[in-house]
């Protein structure tokens, strides 16, 4: 298991009570992709670039495809371009995958059996370990998931800091998402600005 696929489990398991927007999961994801990328030795962050490393098989095609997404050619590329770039559409390929390695399953009701429930992760040896590390307070997935809104902030029982390239990753994840929410706002503004005019206000 990578740190993308515990955060998607994380993320499953806190839908009920804490759903979280797809395009904000999907640019935690390309984080968390970043950050296994560099401690599988595959990158290494020269700033705020993305330096490619030799291309080796990481054992998981989800993060196999995502190395070899890398831009290979000086002057590389900025994280954020990165989480934008890799981001669009990540949490739907998490899903996919997750599913195809039979981790996901379906919850039923107890008010109606018969009716097919939400896709939760399957009680498997992954899905703990997901979940032990995030009540461990791993550092890096406590942010990303911190950041992405499944959970609260981490309490002072949370680790010492990770290194600076995976902080330099966090700061990124970060900025993309306060990016993010400015164009939501923006486009609620426009959207109720337009319905104003249509309402004759």
């Amino acid at each position: 298991m990578t740190t993308a696929r515990d955060l998607m489990m994380t993320a499953m398991d806190a839908a009920a009570t804490r759903p979280v927007e797809p395009g904000d999961l999907s640019l935690a994801l390309a984080g968390a992709e970043a950050i296994d990328l560099l401690a599988a030795g595959a990158v290494t962050l020269d700033g705020d670039r993305i330096v490619p490393g030799d291309r080796t098989a990481l054992g998981d095609r989800v993060l196999d495809e995502a190395a070899a997404a890398l831009v290979r050619e000086a002057p590389y590329e900025p994280v954020g371009d990165w989480l934008w770039r890799r981001g669009r559409g990540l949490a739907s390929v998490y899903l996919a995958a997750l599913e195809a390695d039979g981790q996901l399953t379906r919850r039923g009701s107890r008010w109606m059996p018969f009716r097919a429930g939400r896709t939760v992760p399957a009680d498997s040896a992954d899905h703990r370990r997901a979940e032990a590390r995030l009540a461990a307070n791993e550092p890096a997935l406590v942010a990303l998931a911190t950041a992405a809104g499944i959970r609260d902030e981490a309490g002072e029982e949370a680790p010492a800091e990770a290194g600076d390239a995976v902080e330099g990753v966090l700061a990124a994840v970060n900025d993309a998402l306060l990016d993010l929410e400015a164009v939501r706002q923006r486009r609620a503004i426009e959207q109720a600005a337009f319905d104003n005019v249509w309402r004759g206000a």
